[in-house]
């Protein structure tokens, strides 16, 4: 009896999704969600809501002009960008996502600037510097009317819902790999985005915000409710690949369960959701910095093994692909680039957009007369 042996060639395939787009997942799902938490206070009036909405409207801005260019980034020029209008693809969601991320930033710009109108308007009162000239311009015929901003609100939040379902979509429809192939990823990309943007605005009470106690124990709660929303989500889609419902979810799993890595992100990831829903309830007026960093840091690490993991998971064959991280454009230094750039316009909006309002005028105001009132018992 002759043995044989049969040779199964694979070929090792290039990551065709650079970081360059986790960091596009990243950003624009921090965006959309933080300009959803803009609306009790901008669009409905709720007035104890200020301070919540002007951090959002800042978060949704610099996340929501950064993004753009990271996708410009992956695309590796605009050119390519330009081609989904020229040639429009209707079954793609690509092609569709052409349309409705301009529907999104424009609408949100439009937005910002109807909701601030009345701030550049008294910036601009009195004084011929050019700065003040700029103020006085961008806020022409004042404060805008309530229904004019609704209006806008409602464009963006169409944009927003369109661009948050086109980029689960995007990798949900990929077929040739189970573990993208679900109708809970969309879900997840949308869960952990607003978990993501809810640490953001807990950072930015942090450090730019003055620290606002009852901000963060509102936060804090807000997040608590988003975490469990992921569990829940995580929770059915184990559930489903265990109980064989489902085939693709079912490969999607054996795909993963036996290799150390992906043993550790299963860890990695139920501790991340879980650490941040105790201490949110243990300590919410105290443990905003620590819940704040880890729901960012979750958010972008969801994206990551979901994109960049999921590649090194083979169409055909067994193991992984080996994935080091380049320290070039297309690797580290994308990713700081990025990052450099999310800072810059953070900085200028800082500086220029009157994004504080009321809300930081009277929570310095109070806080100046408790230490005034501190002082004086010392004394």
């Amino acid at each position: 009896m002759n043995s044989q042996i049969i040779e199964v060639l694979n070929v090792t395939r290039e990551t065709a999704w650079l970081p360059w787009a986790v960091s596009y997942f990243f950003l624009i799902g921090l965006s959309y969600s933080s300009f959803m938490l803009t609306l009790p206070y901008f669009v409905f009036g709720r007035a104890q809501h200020e301070k919540l909405g002007r951090l959002a409207l800042l978060g949704a801005l610099v996340c929501g002009l950064t993004a753009p260019v990271a996708l410009l980034a992956d695309l590796h020029g605009p050119g390519r960008f330009l081609n989904f209008y020229l040639h429009f693809q209707p079954q793609s969601w690509m092609s569709w996502g052409s349309f409705f991320i301009p529907t999104y930033l424009g609408g949100l710009l439009l937005y910002a600037w109807l909701v601030l109108r009345g701030d550049f308007a008294a910036l601009g009162q009195g004084g011929d510097a050019l700065l003040t000239r700029l103020y006085r311009v961008a806020g022409h015929g004042g404060a805008a009317p309530r229904r004019t901003i609704a209006v806008a609100a409602l464009v963006s939040l169409v944009g927003a819902v369109l661009v948050a379902l086109y980029t689960g979509m995007e990798v949900m429809v990929v077929s040739a790999r189970p573990l993208w192939n679900t109708p809970f990823l969309p879900l997840q990309f949308a869960a952990t985005a607003f978990a993501g943007a809810i640490g953001l605005l807990l950072l930015f009470n942090r450090f730019i915000g003055g620290r606002d106690t009852q901000l963060e124990i509102s936060l804090n709660r807000l997040l608590v409710l988003a975490l469990a929303v992921v569990l829940a989500l995580g929770g059915a889609w184990l559930f489903v690949s265990l109980s064989g419902v489902s085939p693709s979810h079912s490969i999607a799993f054996s795909q993963v369960a036996g290799m150390p890595q992906w043993q550790l992100t299963a860890v990695w990831a139920v501790l991340a959701t879980i650490l941040p829903m105790a201490l949110a309830i243990w300590r919410p007026a105290s443990s905003g910095l620590m819940t704040g960093l880890i729901a960012v840091h979750s958010a972008w690490m969801m994206r990551w093994t979901i994109l960049i993991g999921g590649q090194s998971i083979p169409k055909t064959g067994a193991g992984l692909y080996d994935y080091h991280l380049p320290l070039g454009s297309n690797g580290l230094l994308g990713i700081v680039g990025t990052l450099g750039l999310w800072i810059a316009l953070l900085i200028l909006m800082l500086e220029y957009l009157p994004w504080a309002g009321r809300a930081f005028t009277a929570g310095n105001k109070k806080a100046n007369n408790a230490l005034a009132a501190n002082a004086i018992a010392s004394n």
